[in-house]
């Protein structure tokens, strides 16, 4: 599975391998140094190598080599977690250096813009589960087309911004991985650190509201706005758990999800 780009890029393996659903990964040295060697056929998890690449190593992992069909990146080895973080009472911390992760990987860059996947593309799930369930999808489909339908200042997406994609690379600082290479509006990005399944405090009365006023603030995002897209977003990983015949793991995004309509109404 590795051998041809461990050959082509002179690279020794440095642990086992790591299989996703979407991606064979590698931990290798490259020229002395901690990489990994990640190899996809799936379409975004391509167009975010591409990405990485693009960014330069500003907000997200250098990216060492790559080709058509892998990326070799730099590996972190620190130490610290965003995730432990929020669960270990340091969750506004965790969310402010999220935030100021992606505000770099958003800002523009003065070179061509890599293939990226349409927002609206990305959403495409999200209205046939609505029809097929019904209840609080048709609300957070109906948000997510009024959002889609007029986006504001799209900018690159990372796509999958959460707590476990954002990691400690030591003196480079806190640095992004594994996009899914998306464009569109930049509130989308914010909306998943609010329905990462991985926290349990995701659904705990009041941490919604807490971190949307730490966001806002971080972000200089309007509360209604940042609000319909955490709806939507939390829509549509619903509907992935759905389509998956994952329906207990749909209940979390599902709660998220309805904390955000319950603000939208009272605004």
């Amino acid at each position: 599975m590795f051998e041809t780009h461990l050959d082509r890029w002179s690279l020794a393996p440095d642990g086992e391998p790591i299989i996703t659903h979407s991606s064979h990964l590698l931990p290798v040295l490259w020229n002395g140094k901690p990489a990994m060697l990640k190899k996809s056929r799936d379409e975004a998890e391509r167009a975010g190598g591409a990405l990485m690449h693009w960014w330069g190593g500003n907000g997200a992992a250098k990216v060492y080599a790559h080709d058509d069909e892998a990326v070799l990146l730099e590996r972190a080895t620190g130490s610290r977690s965003l995730l432990k973080m929020a669960m270990d009472g340091e969750d506004d911390e965790a969310s402010r250096i999220i935030c100021r992760t992606v505000q770099r990987l958003h800002a523009p860059r003065q070179k061509p813009l890599p293939g990226l996947i349409p927002l609206r593309r990305w959403f495409r799930e999200l209205a046939p589960a609505a029809r097929t369930y019904g209840g609080i999808l048709r609300e957070c489909s109906a948000v997510a087309e009024a959002l889609l339908s007029h986006q504001h200042d799209p900018v690159v997406l990372h796509g999958d911004i959460h707590h476990g994609n954002i990691l400690d690379f030591e003196e480079d600082g806190w640095l992004a991985i594994d996009p899914k290479g998306l464009i569109g509006e930049r509130g989308f990005d914010y909306a998943n650190t609010f329905a990462n399944e991985d926290l349990p405090a995701i659904s705990v009365p009041g941490r919604l509201q807490r971190q949307l006023r730490i966001v806002c603030i971080e972000t200089g995002m309007e509360p209604k706005r940042l609000l319909r897209w955490i709806a939507a977003y939390s829509g549509l990983s619903a509907a992935w758990f759905l389509g998956d015949n994952m329906n207990s793991s749909a209940e979390s995004p599902l709660a998220v999800a309805r904390i955000a309509l319950a603000e939208l109404r009272k605004a």
